[in-house]
């Protein structure tokens, strides 16, 4: 499948869908995954890629100042392993370009060993660790791809 621009109708069920898919997370990463502070109105501000419809796989994009960050990257759960992730990954290659940006960029949780091995296979390679407020050790880990 292609994946689309995400319309007004789509926001409700993206939102759901990225619940569903991050749920694994409770209980796993600390802290708790932004996703539980995210709102339709966030996506509705946002730029927001989706495959299906209803939205079986979503991406948000965001620009920063040298690369498009890639974040809420969601597959549900019957529909993984179909390349709907990669689809979504060379999506956000193809804004990216034309916005000038230099790379793709994006962050997983320390725990999520099996994230890190999906991204990397996608070509990302680990730039950086961060902690999040409060925290003494590293919480995350930044990856980029050059484009």
């Amino acid at each position: 499948m292609t994946p689309r621009r995400a319309t007004s109708e789509d926001l409700s069920a993206t939102l759901t869908l990225i619940r569903a898919a991050f749920a694994f997370m409770d209980g796993r990463i600390d802290p708790p995954s932004s996703m539980h502070r995210l709102t339709k109105e966030d996506l509705a501000n946002s730029e927001v890629w989706v495959i299906g419809s209803p939205p079986l796989a979503c991406i948000v994009l965001t620009p920063k100042a040298d690369a498009l960050y890639l974040g809420k990257l969601a597959v549900a759960a019957s529909e993984r392993g179909k390349g709907h992730a990669r689809a979504l990954v060379n999506q956000a290659g193809r804004r990216a370009r034309p916005l000038g940006m230099a790379a793709l960029e994006l962050q997983t949780r320390i725990e999520l060993v099996e994230n890190q091995r999906t991204f990397e296979a996608m070509g990302f390679v680990e730039v950086a660790r961060t902690a999040h407020a409060g925290y003494d050790r590293p919480t995350s880990i930044t990856y980029r791809r050059p484009l």
